[in-house]
């Protein structure tokens, strides 16, 4: 296997197995055009978007064939839904930290906002 991100070693056993070299990987989302976002894997300041593809569409599942797999789907997971949420965070147009009160106040005023045009039509009819 030809990937920056797997290793071969020999266990305790004497066997040789895969292991994920790290656990070391930055993820970043961005949109790029479309409703999905583009997630980016970096470990340092290499990109190794491709080698976390090649590992996750393998033919064979890659938890049956590297050892420390789960864990590291585990934690990549977690950075995934960070990635993501930090992202719809920065675009999201609801200010930050409102109290309960605020909130339906502010969506009401955002509704209000939407509907201005539904109603000027409505009125001129």
């Amino acid at each position: 296997m030809n990937n920056r991100l797997i290793e071969v070693v020999t266990n305790d056993v004497g066997e040789t197995v895969y292991k994920m070299k790290t656990f070391d990987i930055h993820v970043t989302a961005k949109l790029t055009g479309g409703i999905a976002p583009t997630i980016t894997y970096l470990h340092g300041d290499k990109d190794v978007t491709d080698d976390i593809r090649a590992i996750r569409f393998h033919f064979e599942n890659p938890a049956s064939y590297i050892e420390n797999y789960a864990s590291f789907q585990k934690i990549l997971f977690e950075k995934e839904q960070r990635a993501v949420n930090e992202l719809y965070e920065m675009i999201n147009i609801k200010p930050k930290n409102m109290s309960t009160g605020k909130q339906i106040l502010w969506s009401s005023f955002v509704f209000f906002l939407v509907m201005i045009p539904i109603f000027i039509i409505l009125l001129i009819k």
